[in-house]
């Protein structure tokens, strides 16, 4: 198995055996990150690519993920809760990352911050949160439900409300993400 499908794996079950691989199957979230690692893997026009990517773009609008499988997501991605997931393909994120539902990650095309924003590990983003432009997430964040965050977040911290406010937190993240990989 891939190894960056038996990180995304355990962060779901715990465990990478293949009778936790077939439960964790029936997870949309752990469903659909397989297809999309699965179909940047292999070649566009390989057999193994057709078949996967036919899967990736089914599941896309089955559970309305948008996230191009060739965007950088580091080891141990986790989605909760399918629905309405929006990734821009330029953005970066990175290891033990948990994404919730109604969640975007978007670019701006204007302004100071006109770019795509980079997410560093162990963050974890609540439900209906919006992270754009050229921004940085710091290690151990946690964005919470409904956070519009639109500029750096310094590392250890919590950001919450709308508009966002940051709150330094060395635990921030501390029950939220569980079964890291290293």
């Amino acid at each position: 198995m891939d190894e960056l499908i038996k990180a995304d794996l355990y962060r779901y079950a715990g465990r990478t055996d293949f009778r936790s691989f077939l439960r964790s199957l029936r997870i949309p979230g752990f469903r659909y990150t397989y297809f999309m690692r699965k179909s940047a893997k292999h070649g566009k026009y390989s057999l193994a690519g057709i078949f996967y990517r036919i899967f990736y773009h089914h599941y896309t609008y089955k559970y309305g993920f948008q996230i191009a499988h060739h965007t950088k997501i580091g080891k141990g991605f986790q989605i909760s809760h399918f629905g309405c997931v929006v990734i821009n393909s330029k953005a970066i994120i990175g290891d033990n990352c948990y994404v919730s539902h109604n969640v975007t990650i978007g670019q701006t095309n204007r302004g100071r911050t006109k770019g795509y924003p980079t997410i560093g590990n162990k963050v974890w983003i609540g439900a209906g949160a919006v992270i754009v432009g050229n921004v940085t997430i710091g290690d151990n964040v946690l964005i919470a439900p409904n956070a519009y965050v639109p500029f750096d977040v310094p590392a250890n911290s919590v950001v919450i409300g709308n508009p966002a406010k940051i709150i330094a937190n060395e635990l921030a993240t501390a029950d939220y993400i569980v079964n890291t990989v290293h």
